[in-house]
């Protein structure tokens, strides 16, 4: 039935362009800006398309994007899906899937998070080496069809240790402060208590957020290579440097931020696309 669905989305896509998009890209809270710059051939709400989830969240703008950015062929989400909102794994990593069939190759990610590292500030840019999963369900659960991939996806190198370098050459390069860590993903939507901050932090954990890593998990199950880029939205560690903080507040650092993230992504475009 999944594969099924797949076939209609990218059917209903392939009816309105012929675009084929090499690399996937998920705009993440208040990243939303990046969309402009590309020079888009096709931009199709969520809503239209067969078996799509619609975005709940503020910020999340809910279209597919296909275009060129940077020289190279994309399909962009602008804005994405997350448990907490009340999907199935299945529905939140669908798009995943979706841009696999597509024909893209490589999906970059970006995300909100905050800081469990003492050494990263809100704003900085943190280029994910490698995650640990928290949240209580996995989109790869259930029958498993070996036309999407293996049952058993080995997750060594499942963040592309080429794009990693180059991206930390591309923000040496441009004076971006940067750092490589440990995502943690959570279900949320809550932020976490001091207590789960000082947690995160013990286990290895160098930002923590409610997304990404089951994306990841599908593209690393469709055999996509994978970048993904968190803006550090709040500090949250060491336990004494937590602020109150709201969605506003994110929205606002993160954004701030935008430009950095749409520079990394454009030259890792350029770099290792064309």
């Amino acid at each position: 039935m999944l594969f099924e669905e797949i076939q209609e989305s990218v059917e209903f896509i392939h009816s309105r362009t012929g675009f084929r998009p090499r690399f996937g890209i998920i705009l993440g809270t208040g990243l939303g800006g990046l969309a402009a710059d590309i020079e888009a051939v096709e931009t199709i709400d969520y809503q239209e398309i067969p078996h799509f989830p619609v975005s709940t969240v503020q910020s999340h703008a809910g279209k597919l994007i296909l275009g060129k950015l940077a020289g190279a062929n994309v399909v962009a989400m602008a804005g994405r899906f997350h448990f907490y909102e009340g999907y199935s794994m299945r529905q939140v990593t669908f798009p995943v899937r979706v841009m696999k069939a597509l024909g893209v190759e490589c999906l970059l990610i970006s995300n909100a998070a905050g800081s469990v590292n003492a050494d990263m500030e809100a704003g900085d840019l943190v280029f994910v080496r490698d995650h640990i999963n928290l949240q209580p369900e996995n989109p790869l659960r259930g029958p498993n069809d070996e036309r999407l991939g293996v049952r058993f996806p080995d997750m060594l190198h499942t963040y592309d240790t080429d794009l990693l370098d180059l991206a930390t050459q591309i923000a040496q390069a441009n004076g971006i402060r940067a750092h490589t860590g440990v995502y943690v993903g959570l279900q949320g939507p809550n932020l976490e208590t001091p207590a789960e901050y000082e947690f995160l932090h013990r286990i290895g954990g160098d930002v923590v957020g409610m997304s990404t890593v089951p994306e990841v998990l599908v593209a690393r199950h469709s055999g996509l290579r994978v970048f993904v880029v968190s803006v550090v939205s709040n500090k949250s560690y060491p336990v004494e440097a937590i602020r109150e903080t709201s969605l506003e507040d994110v929205i606002a650092a993160v954004s701030a931020a935008g430009p950095k993230v749409a520079l990394v992504v454009r030259e890792l475009l350029k770099k290792s696309g064309n």
